[in-house]
């Protein structure tokens, strides 16, 4: 038997899981492809811890026995983030994350949705396409300056 996900919205005890989870996927995913001078402008921005105290009451978070596992943050109709901590991944998380995304983004009055991830993540690639997202457009990517190529993948709501 699976034990059920509860999405709900982030509050703010929430704040330490949603930078942990932030954390170990930059770890797993970002970090490894980074070079060292990018590595460092970021370490050294703290943006996320910015970003985390900017927009976490957008956040949507995803509970499994009452551990933060997961997040999720859009507005309009773009998803700016979609995480699950690399620990709980491959176990539907994502998907629940995703479809609540679409629901809400739908119920906006929305007719597409946007997303971005980067050409290198061959696994966020995957899953969006699994989802029916297609890659509409390729650029560099210029608010981290990482040196990746931003793919922006857009679906039909």
């Amino acid at each position: 038997m699976t034990t059920p996900i509860l999405i709900r919205r982030a509050e703010p005890a929430d704040t330490d899981a949603v930078l942990r989870i932030l954390g170990e996927t930059y770890e797993a995913t970002w970090k490894p492809e980074l070079s060292a001078e990018a590595i460092a402008r970021f370490e050294s921005s703290a943006h996320t811890p910015a970003y985390v105290r900017e927009r976490l009451a957008h956040f949507d978070v995803a509970c499994i026995d009452g551990e933060v596992v997961g997040l999720l943050d859009w507005r309009d109709d773009f998803i700016d983030a979609l995480h699950v901590s690399p620990r709980h991944q491959r176990r539907g998380i994502g998907a629940a994350l995703l479809r609540h995304a679409e629901t809400a983004i739908a119920s906006a009055g929305h007719v597409r949705i946007r997303l971005e991830t980067d050409t290198f993540n061959q696994q966020a690639r995957a899953f969006y396409g699994a989802h029916g997202y297609a890659e509409v457009d390729f650029y560099p990517d210029e608010e981290w300056h990482s040196g990746f190529t931003t793919v922006l993948m857009s679906k039909g709501l």
